[in-house]
């Protein structure tokens, strides 16, 4: 499927279109008054690797195509770094989802050495937290509806695998933590300064 960014129909808004079978021009949802929110796992290595590219683009491994087609612009991207159980940042994700092979991120598993996390979105970032400042995970999880269906010594499980959907609830409450741990002078914009 083609899609199309088309220049926008009043100040301050744009639209995203793809052409069905026939070539009409079909309007996708507009998620910015109802997004989606998504947890990206991922070793704290691909998260640098995001940040080297600014966070403008975000890549999902390849068993998750069907979540990354889900993906749209206004949706939330929340980072959840693994081995060291915290929470990172937030994007916004810019764009459809499409397919690249460029070889930006890797799986810490010599046996998955040729995934190359194929589906990919852009994104733009909103609270990005230095390193030093990770909001540890699991206070935060314990407290989220969607852990809450793992038994609660076994909190982590809820974090395998690559992609999750998370409710609304959720969201808030991990937004409001990484928040808090923004460093001074850091802006609720992007990246945090210094």
């Amino acid at each position: 499927m083609r899609y199309f960014r088309h220049a926008p129909p009043t100040p301050g808004t744009a639209a995203w279109w793809h052409l069905d079978a026939a070539g009409a021009h079909i309007p996708m949802a507009d998620t910015a008054t109802n997004p989606t929110y998504w947890i990206i796992v991922g070793s704290r290595d691909n998260f640098r690797r995001s940040a080297e590219r600014d966070f403008t683009v975000q890549g999902i491994k390849s068993r998750h195509r069907k979540k990354a087609e889900r993906m749209r612009p206004g949706d939330k991207i929340v980072y959840y770094i693994t081995g060291i159980k915290a929470f990172a940042g937030i994007a916004t994700i810019e764009s459809p989802s499409f397919e690249s092979h460029e070889r930006i991120w890797e799986s810490g598993d010599p046996k998955k050495a040729a995934e190359d996390y194929p589906f990919r979105v852009e994104i733009s970032p909103d609270l990005i937290l230095p390193d030093e400042e990770f909001v540890p995970a699991e206070g935060v999880a314990r407290q989220m509806r969607y852990v809450s269906k793992w038994p609660e010594a076994n909190w982590t499980l809820a974090f395998q695998g690559n992609v999750h959907e998370i409710g609304a609830e959720d969201y808030a409450l991990i937004r409001r933590a990484i928040q808090a741990h923004l460093p001074a002078g850091a802006t609720s914009g992007g990246r945090a300064s210094g």
